[in-house]
């Protein structure tokens, strides 16, 4: 799937930073006619409705011409919410000493989901340290399916 995404994050990126908003990432979940392609966009400034409505309308006219996914899909252009998503190296650097979630591609030690806060990211590895109830793990960040910031009340 990664090819998909890198495709559309080619297209895309100069639009949406042109339009003075931040490419977060891209989520695609593909179900048949049931697909769902996620923008999620940030700006220095709280993202509204409004700001969603814009970059959507502008990508569905790209997406019409330059067709990057065969079939049906829905587009959703969203805000990062309060569990933001984490896509790249950099994220998780920003967000150091917080708690996150993390979905990786295959299970590791038997385990695919795991939970603590993020102790270090590793330029040099490529790599996260988790910090967690049972101690530390080092995991890969090419190795993350999915990754969310965990807000605690």
């Amino acid at each position: 799937m990664a090819r998909v995404t890198d495709k559309i994050t080619h297209l895309i990126k100069p639009v949406i930073e042109g339009m003075g908003y931040e490419l977060l990432g891209i989520e695609y979940v593909a179900s048949g006619k049931y697909s769902i392609l996620r923008i999620f966009i940030d700006t220095n400034k709280s993202i509204s409705v409004n700001d969603c409505e814009i970059v959507s309308r502008q990508l569905s006219s790209i997406f019409d011409i330059e067709e990057p996914i065969s079939g049906q899909y829905n587009l959703e252009v969203s805000s990062p919410g309060i569990e933001r998503p984490l896509f790249h190296k950099g994220h998780y650097q920003c967000f150091l000493g917080f708690n996150v979630k993390l979905h990786m591609f295959r299970p590791i030690s038997g385990q695919s989901n795991f939970f603590g806060v993020i102790g270090s990211v590793s330029e040099i590895n490529n790599t996260i340290e988790l910090v967690g109830e049972l101690g530390a793990i080092i995991l890969d960040i090419d190795l993350i399916k999915k990754a969310n910031l965990v807000v605690d009340f």
